[in-house]
């Protein structure tokens, strides 16, 4: 897709519908900038003929801190999407926010491989980052969530110490690398200290994860491989080969009952 249509401005009122995909945080610092310099970077939109209005595909925050700087006006460039499109690049913006907690920026990605059946090569080519970076920023979605609340509460949000507690067997364990970073028993450097200690005693290469957990957080799921990359396909054969050892056990179950 190409940029079909530049505009000089567009009028940040009503008629210019948000994209519900992406959230409205604090945007004291965005509105006092926009005050004083203007909008630098043009909101991304695009038009939708069955309700006559625009959408905005990325540049939500940038749109509502205009608003409330007082703002008529704001350059934007019109992009022909389709929904699917959209949604890929609000993701995008979204994720490449500054202001995201390391949990928010693991969710994002979460989101945009699962929507799109992307694999973490597919998610560090879109978003402009190494593979090994996104395979570790969504380790962090191993931390059960009662557990991301007390990293957020006690301001634990260094993406290394997260990690050491990502890293943890168990639940369990994970709490207890909390308590020792609250504790001042370990910092950051530290942990850094112990996890080069652990690479140079490993006899091979990391184990890579695989998380599932549906959106209703019903039940979690984790495979851990002996390799340290897995292919997308190797993933599929996987679990295909897991739901038909699944199947084999059910149908031996019945026939022994019969």
């Amino acid at each position: 897709m190409v940029d079909n249509l530049q505009r000089g401005g567009g009028r940040p009122d009503d008629s210019g519908r948000e994209n519900p995909s992406e959230p409205g945080p604090d945007l004291r610092e965005l509105t006092e900038s926009i005050r004083e310099k203007g909008v630098l970077e043009p909101l991304l939109v695009r038009y939708v003929p069955r309700e006559e209005c625009y959408y905005i595909i990325s540049g939500e925050r940038r749109y509502h801190a205009s608003r409330a700087a007082g703002l008529r006006e704001v350059p934007c460039i019109e992009k022909i999407a389709d929904d699917a499109e959209t949604l890929e690049l609000a993701l995008i913006e979204n994720i490449q926010r500054k202001d995201l907690t390391p949990f928010e920026e693991a969710d994002g990605l979460h989101r945009l491989a699962t929507q799109f059946e992307y694999t973490h090569e597919d998610v560090a080519k879109k978003i402009g980052r190494a593979r090994s970076s996104v395979t570790e920023t969504l380790t962090l979605r191993g931390i059960p969530e009662q557990l991301r609340r007390k990293c957020l509460e006690h301001g634990v949000l260094s993406k290394s110490l997260l990690l050491q507690i990502a890293r943890q067997p168990t639940d369990k364990k994970m709490n207890e690398m909390l308590q020792r970073i609250l504790h001042g028993g370990l910092n950051r450097d530290e942990a850094r200290r112990e996890r080069r200690d652990d690479q140079q005693t490993a006899l091979r290469p990391r184990p890579f994860l695989f998380h599932f957990e549906p959106e209703d957080e019903s039940f979690k799921f984790r495979i851990q491989f002996r390799k340290s990359h897995i292919t997308r396909e190797e993933l599929i054969a996987t679990l295909r080969e897991i739901l038909a050892s699944l199947e084999q056990t059910s149908d031996e179950a019945d026939s022994a009952v019969a």
